[in-house]
């Protein structure tokens, strides 16, 4: 198994994963966007965060990337996590150990906080954040419709890094050395 940092080629790999869950509540988009739109998308988030592909036998089996929780400048050192497993390659660790490289990077960057929203219920996703010491915040209730229901969000929250009394901006990913990357994708 491989991991790596996204490059452009993967885009039509990537969006062939998440086209496994546009049918279900997992994400809350409701139409597919083109390989267009999902291409500008990967390249405006890896521009900023981590965004990690999966491999095995050259094949991409899954992802996952950190992505600014919100927009307003006093929110820069907080991010919010998102996994998409190939649905045969799910409950095997990928998704822990795609979270734990994302984490290691983030705290290169100066994050101090990771979020994680999952629809419930989600058993699977529900368990990667409380076995990685994220803690329950809270629940929005019938917060999004789709598949003919509503359904609930779960937010989930973990401090990465000390809260400073004087932090510095947030690095970006390209601001980070090839090889330190190199090696935190390597050592897990």
């Amino acid at each position: 198994m491989t991991i790596r940092i996204v490059t452009a080629n993967d885009c039509r790999a990537l969006l062939d994963i998440y086209t496994q869950y546009i049918e279900t509540p997992v994400t809350f988009e409701c139409i597919l966007p083109t390989e267009q739109e999902f291409s500008d998308r990967i390249a405006n988030i890896a521009k900023d965060y981590p965004y990690l592909v999966c491999e095995e036998s050259g094949q991409i089996i899954g992802y996952a990337y950190a992505h600014r929780h919100m927009e307003r400048e006093a929110y820069q050192w907080n991010v919010e996590l998102s996994v998409y497993l190939d649905k045969s390659f799910t409950s095997k660790g990928l998704g822990k150990k795609l979270y734990l490289i994302l984490i290691d990077i983030l705290k290169l960057q100066g994050v101090k906080t990771v979020y994680g929203g999952v629809t419930a219920p989600n058993v699977k996703s529900e368990g990667l954040h409380t076995s990685l010491g994220f803690q329950l915040l809270g629940t929005y209730h019938n917060t999004g419709y789709k598949c003919g229901k509503w359904h609930d969000v779960m937010w989930f929250e973990k401090r990465i890094a000390p809260y400073d009394s004087s932090p510095k901006p947030i690095k970006l990913i390209d601001q980070i050395p090839t090889e330190e990357l190199h090696n935190i994708i390597t050592q897990r």
